[in-house]
């Protein structure tokens, strides 16, 4: 992909609201649509079993993005480390980090535009938390083995799927967690069609699992809803397909 659509400020403050802007600020409506807000907060604290997180649990959050469920998996992790592929959301997420705030432009009609401080929750310990721009078909080899993996909305934007399913047995520890949603939204500008998982014979879900058994069992799927909005009349609702699953 010559350019990369998510080094761009327009979708660099959208995230920013997606990921941390109260439900008021993103969905200001009482109909519809607000089940699917705070996704990336429900896919720290939903998708990862925390009864059954060992003491000091390492968790890797891939896609990471501008880094809000990376902050609240450190809830019950001791250590988090959250990669994206794009550096102006990893500059975000380390502003975050540090700062625990970041201003954030919402676009409200036209040009006219509302000025955010979007925070990370006061309770929680970001020291726990460090980010890294990478790409999730390429993590570094030293990384090590993590207790809980979560890639959450990732698999149909890489060019090469395969490369980073057949790297996860690797990356979790025996007994770890995997965490994944996608809404399966293959597109050639990210992902040439011969790499789609499924390639056309079965569903998507199909060829994950395909992916992914027998080094990983499947403990429970369920549709997780996310809403991106883009102005205050015009949203983004999709339904991810959530799956959590056990490193054998």
């Amino acid at each position: 992909m010559a350019v990369n659509p998510y080094e761009s400020d327009e979708l660099l403050q959208q995230y920013l609201v997606f990921h941390y802007a109260s439900a008021e600020e993103q969905f200001p409506y009482d109909f519809g649509g607000s089940d699917a807000l705070d996704f990336p907060k429900r896919c720290a604290l939903e998708g990862p079993d925390p009864e059954k997180l060992p003491k000091g649990a390492r968790a890797l959050d891939l896609g990471c993005a501008v880094g809000r469920s990376s902050f609240e998996l450190a809830r019950h992790c001791s250590s988090v480390i959250g990669i994206d592929y794009s550096q102006a959301f990893i500059d975000a997420a380390n502003r975050m980090q540090v700062d625990g705030s970041h201003p954030a432009t919402r676009l409200d009609e036209g040009s006219a535009t509302t000025q955010l401080n979007v925070q990370v929750d006061a309770t929680i310990d970001r020291s726990r938390v460090s980010f890294e721009q990478g790409d999730a078909q390429f993590i570094r080899e030293d990384i090590g083995q993590f207790d809980v993996v979560v890639a959450c909305n990732l698999i149909c934007r890489l060019p090469e799927p395969m490369r980073l399913l057949q790297r996860l047995p690797d990356l979790l520890k025996p007994g770890g967690q995997l965490f994944m949603t996608t809404p399966f939204t293959w597109l050639e500008e990210y992902t040439p069609s011969d790499n789609w998982l499924g390639d056309g014979a079965q569903d998507s879900f199909a060829g994950l699992r395909q992916a992914l058994e027998p080094e990983f069992s499947l403990d429970v799927r369920w549709d997780m809803p996310f809403l991106i909005r883009e102005h205050a009349r015009k949203f983004q609702y999709s339904i991810a397909q959530a799956s959590r699953w056990w490193r054998s």
